[in-house]
């Protein structure tokens, strides 16, 4: 008895798979890999075996990185001081190299070797890549006041010609956020990977933007646990971006550019709960926050408009229709 419920059970979760594969076979995924998925061994080859499947399935799925926990550990080692401001490392011209160093000798590579281990291929590259990235450097502000974030950047520019090629020839392209200072040549900056993540979603035309986070979603209120939010259109998480907490910020700042800039929809999603992207991409579970364009939402069907505005108000673990 045990077996065929057991068994009942893989069989209800394939048939409800069904829909979200006819949705992304053939379409671009973005899915920016951090946090405690990136150190912790068993959520790092869950990830690898979401990639893998994604691939396998038809979804052309591309990796964006950075490597936040590693970093920090690298200059710890080497006696280099490291402070963020506003959710945002401030980064000097010796913290830069080792960010470089981290991201595409390390974690990339480690990345595209998880993932080849569960029957894909898969290619590290950085924004250095073949011009992939080009970046200016940003300050930010932090209770009003401007900072200097130092070699820190955005990227102005993406030319997708590799990755699209990587994603034609079967391949699962993993991307770092380093990229050459558009000012200054020969210059690495620090990009915030979800940040990068977003520039490539929308240059890439993707269907999805996933971030992976440490924290079940937004919170409106943070750090009050009833505060969820389920799903929130773009003009209303522009009016709430300036009071979320600084960790937050640069998250889903990124999805709002996503979403306006084109790309179908975006998440924020809990990275510590195994198998995560899969949960959120090809079932009904609810582990993270929906973000839509507000005109999406605006052209929709009345009542599935007014679900999503009320369960962005409530935090209600009502999945909107992707």
């Amino acid at each position: 008895m045990a077996v065929e419920s057991s068994a009942g059970a893989k069989a209800v979760s394939l048939i409800e798979s069904l829909p979200w594969l006819r949705r992304y076979q053939g379409e671009i995924l973005v899915v920016k890999f951090g946090g405690n998925a990136m150190v912790d061994d068993a959520l790092k080859h869950a990830f690898a075996e979401d990639m893998a499947y994604l691939r396998q399935v038809g979804v052309r799925v591309v990796v964006a990185h950075g490597g936040g926990p590693q970093i920090s550990a690298e200059l710890e080692r080497r006696g280099i001081t490291s402070e963020f401001r506003g959710g945002l490392r401030v980064t000097s011209p010796e913290a830069v190299e080792v960010v470089r160093e981290v991201l595409t000798m390390q974690v990339g590579p480690q990345i595209a070797s998880l993932i080849n281990d569960h029957g894909a291929t898969a290619q590290p590259l950085s924004g250095e890549t073949d011009g992939l990235f080009l970046a200016r450097r940003r300050g930010t502000v932090v209770a009003g006041e401007s900072v200097d974030l130092g070699l820190v950047g955005d990227v102005v520019t993406v030319d997708p010609a590799t990755v699209l090629a990587l994603l034609d020839a079967g391949l699962i392209p993993v991307v770092s956020s380093i990229a050459p200072d558009i000012d200054t040549p020969g210059q690495s900056l620090n990009v915030n990977a979800d940040s990068a993540a977003a520039a490539l979603a929308v240059a890439l035309g993707a269907a999805r933007l996933i971030i992976l986070t440490d924290v079940a979603g937004l919170y409106s209120d943070w750090p009050n646990r009833d505060s969820l939010v389920a799903s929130i259109d773009s003009d209303r998480l522009e009016a709430l971006l300036p009071s979320l907490e600084s960790g937050m910020i640069p998250k889903m700042a990124a999805c709002l550019e996503a979403v306006t800039g084109g790309v179908g929809s975006a998440a924020v999603i809990d990275g510590r709960v195994p198998h995560s992207v899969l949960l959120e991409a090809f079932s009904d579970s609810r582990i993270g926050t929906e973000i839509y364009r507000t005109t999406n939402i605006a052209t929709a069907d009345t009542a599935t408009a007014g679900t999503a505005i009320d369960t962005a108000t409530t935090g209600t673990d009502t999945k909107a229709a992707k």
